[in-house]
């Protein structure tokens, strides 16, 4: 086991400082007020922290396991970590470039090795912690949601059931999904609080709307009628619903993002 030779001071025993949630490598830090404010902009950061609107700093350690996360997000790094590209080779390159293409995320993700800490750039939307294992070791993630996982875990492109759930259920026709044991990090508009959980049991959920921000990479996912009919959707006054079918789990926001 490598030796740790740095300290850091001043940030998660700030007072100012909350760490929200830990999970294997990830720790999320809060900053509960704007202390770099002037009389211009102090009421304005006041009601934004009464309100919830803060930073948040995913903390990860990469003594634990290396670190993949989302091109561009790096702030600070301290030990011996080192970035690369995670490449294993040209046919990984064509892979991952595909695949960035498809699921409109960056198509090469760095990964950091060694042993140290490495923080990501400070955000004002919410990060979620999850553990893929949980998930019958199989999330499908919303377009534009991934920060940064376990590089242990394996990323993939996963399609539609169906044409028509990226014609019309307003989805792209591809997604992100992880498989294998670890953790993910997730940017989200709407706070772990309100989100909600469903566990399905060989049944299914219909959702009107692009609600859904994860889901078991087991569920079947189309888009069908809200009725039997057409003339029964239109009486409903719904139309068209995502659903969801199968056994596993589906993290809903409660309003569209």
């Amino acid at each position: 086991m490598a030796i740790i030779l740095f300290t850091i001071t001043n940030f998660e025993d700030n007072e100012n400082v909350k760490v929200r949630e830990e999970l294997g490598p990830f720790k999320v830090v809060e900053f509960q007020r704007e202390l770099n404010v002037n009389h211009a902009t102090a009421q304005s950061a006041y009601y934004a922290s009464e309100m919830n609107v803060r930073r948040r700093q995913l903390v990860c350690d990469v003594s634990q396991s290396n670190i993949t996360i989302q091109a561009g997000a790096m702030q600070w790094m301290a030990g011996d970590v080192k970035a690369t590209t995670g490449l294993k080779g040209v046919g990984d390159f064509i892979g991952k470039t595909i695949r960035g293409k498809m699921t409109k995320e960056s198509a090469i993700k760095p990964e950091y090795t060694g042993n140290g800490t490495l923080v990501l750039e400070p955000i004002y939307k919410h990060i979620l912690l999850l553990d893929v294992g949980e998930w019958n070791q199989s999330l499908v993630i919303e377009d534009g949601l991934f920060l940064a996982c376990d590089s242990g875990l394996k990323q993939k492109v996963v399609m539609r059931s169906n044409l028509s759930s990226a014609a019309l259920g307003g989805e792209g026709l591809f997604n992100l999904g992880l498989a294998g044991q670890g953790a993910v990090a997730l940017e989200s508009s709407i706070p772990r609080e309100e989100l909600i959980e469903i566990d399905l049991q060989n049944d299914e959920l219909k959702i009107d709307g692009n609600m859904a921000i994860a889901w078991s990479g087991g569920l079947e996912f189309t888009v069908e009628r809200s009725g039997k009919t057409l003339m029964g959707s239109a009486a409903s006054g719904e139309g068209l619903v995502n659903v969801y079918r199968g056994t596993g789990k589906v993290l809903m926001a409660p309003f569209l993002q």
